[in-house]
């Protein structure tokens, strides 16, 4: 497949001026980027290559190296750190820091603030976000990492913060690894343990949402809390 014989409107860099870059698939950005093929095969064909590396695909090069990648063929390390160096670029984009909604009216506005940072984590984190009596973001805290369980999870801790801010509520969030946000035994368990807790404090909890793999589950929606 030699990308010079292509229909201009069908080249990968062509495609992406002509129609934009929402319109290329994974294979062609990975094209563009690698720029030049071999004398065998096609930039294009070795954007293929890439995606056929491992049962992931595109998910494969988040925590690849550059070793690892340079040792497909017509790649070397120059290669292998653009793509390496791209992925990088888009992972920060994706987790750069937006223009926080001042008030947040439903749970969708808090997993735009979460969601593209804590699908990626390998261990659970737990945090807490403080809402103000108006209704306002004030902060998060990150309360701990690792398995959701009371061992870990502590009134002590997770109100601490809350009571120094006068905080009026707060909503508990936490990630799943697996990606499935699907609420376990334990999830409910726990949130059921720290209801009870805040409604001592005088602080309410709005919600607890499980962040999945580009899903989540928001409990107070589901009626579980």
């Amino acid at each position: 497949m030699n990308i010079k014989r292509l229909p201009p409107e069908e080249r990968p860099r062509e495609k992406l001026l002509f129609y934009g870059k929402e319109m290329l698939s994974s294979a062609e950005l990975l094209a563009i980027l690698l720029r030049t093929g071999t004398k065998s095969q096609s930039a294009l064909e070795i954007a293929h290559e890439i995606l056929t590396l491992d049962e992931r695909g595109l998910l494969f090069l988040e925590n690849c190296s550059p070793e690892e990648l340079s040792k497909l063929k017509g790649m070397g390390k120059a290669k292998a750190c653009q793509i390496l160096a791209a992925i990088e670029l888009g992972k920060r984009v994706a987790t750069h820091p937006r223009k926080v909604k001042n008030e947040i009216a439903n749970p969708d506005d808090i997993v735009q603030l979460f969601m593209e940072k804590m699908r990626y984590y390998k261990k659970e984190h737990f945090k807490v976000l403080l809402i103000n009596a108006k209704g306002q973001i004030m902060e998060h805290t990150e309360i701990s990492i690792g398995d959701l369980c009371s061992t870990l999870i502590h009134p002590r801790e997770v109100f601490c913060h809350a009571v120094k801010r006068s905080a009026a509520s707060v909503v508990f969030i936490h990630n799943h690894p697996s990606g499935d946000p699907q609420p376990s035994r334990q999830d409910l368990e726990t949130t059921s343990r720290l209801v009870k807790a805040a409604d001592i404090l005088g602080i309410k909890v709005l919600d607890h949402i499980i962040i999945g793999d580009g899903t989540y589950i928001s409990l107070k929606s589901k009626g579980l809390m």
